[in-house]
């Protein structure tokens, strides 16, 4: 997929600028090193216009996961939103994935950065695993321990784990992975979180162990809305494979039903769901539509 063409324009350190004249230094730590934060955020063309849902949310957790791993933070939320409608308008983009990215002057000493800069790009983007209910695996790797990295970071060296948990899944012929963390329960996809559904409740593994999903929480604020019981508590694959259904959720994912994990196959299918409930109703939530009772 191609990201960008002549006339792309991304925004840097305060100015906007063609993406494709844009350079990097080579000795930066963020290319060496990984040592860089980001964000994926979603824009929507709503009745209202371009909306770019939870927008606040996503860059206050791209200033916290700054700070946990010691990277200055120097800008105004409040102008880096304005600043990505500007993108958004200047690439003529209504709907649209955004990533700001937060990354290390040159530097190829294991310190912590003290001078910043950032980058917001955008493109054309669907869901990002399809819109076909998935084949999914449970991965030889597992998520790193806490204690070894800031989880909760959205830390762009801890994806090296992502990239080769999804790698291994496709070249089994799955779609997509599920990782255990370091002590055998359920955690989250290579980019997404999970829930799973067990006579008509749904679960999902509590924080601490997995990153704290926008969508996660959007999914438990429906829940609440809905009237849907809702428990976080740890899971085992046991519980995971004795379940009625399941779903991936994150911003690029949006909602992802689950259809099989490795030989498993969820019994209940997927449209009479509490997963598609949810699904349906995040649809029109992102696209501003009121009446969630009309849709479901």
């Amino acid at each position: 997929m191609k990201y960008h063409n002549s006339n792309t324009v991304l925004y840097l350190d305060g100015k906007f600028q063609k993406a494709a004249n844009t350079t990097a230094d080579i000795y930066g730590q963020s290319l060496h090193y990984g040592y860089a934060v980001f964000e994926g955020i979603r824009a929507y063309h709503t009745h209202n216009g371009t909306r770019v849902f939870k927008i606040r949310e996503h860059f206050e957790r791209l200033k916290k996961s700054a700070e946990l791993v010691n990277m200055p933070f120097p800008w105004d939320i409040n102008n880096l939103i304005k600043q990505t409608y500007k993108l958004l308008e200047l690439n003529n983009l209504k709907d649209a994935y955004i990533r700001p990215l937060v990354y290390a002057a040159p530097n190829m000493q294991l310190v912590a950065a003290t001078d910043v800069s950032i980058m917001i790009c955008a493109w054309e983007w669907g869901a990002y695993l399809g819109n076909q209910q998935l084949k999914v695996c449970i991965s030889s790797y597992e998520r790193p321990n806490p204690k070894s990295t800031p989880i909760e970071a959205k830390v762009s060296g801890n994806y090296v784990n992502s990239i080769l948990a999804t790698t291994e899944a496709k070249r089994k012929g799955f779609d997509e992975a599920l990782l255990l963390d370091m002590n055998g329960n359920i955690a989250e996809a290579p980019g997404a979180n999970i829930f799973i559904e067990k006579n008509g409740r749904l679960y999902t593994p509590p924080l601490g162990n997995i990153l704290a999903g926008i969508t996660r929480a959007t999914v438990i604020e429906l829940c609440r809305i809905l009237d849907i019981e809702l428990v976080e508590k740890h899971l085992t694959v046991k519980d995971l494979k004795h379940a009625d259904s399941a779903f991936f959720c994150g911003t690029a994912t949006e909602i992802a039903g689950i259809a099989s994990v490795d030989e498993y196959q969820f019994p209940i299918r997927w449209n009479d769901s509490v997963g598609a409930t949810i699904q349906r109703t995040y649809k029109c939530l992102v696209l501003e539509k009121q009446n969630y009772e009309v849709i479901i």
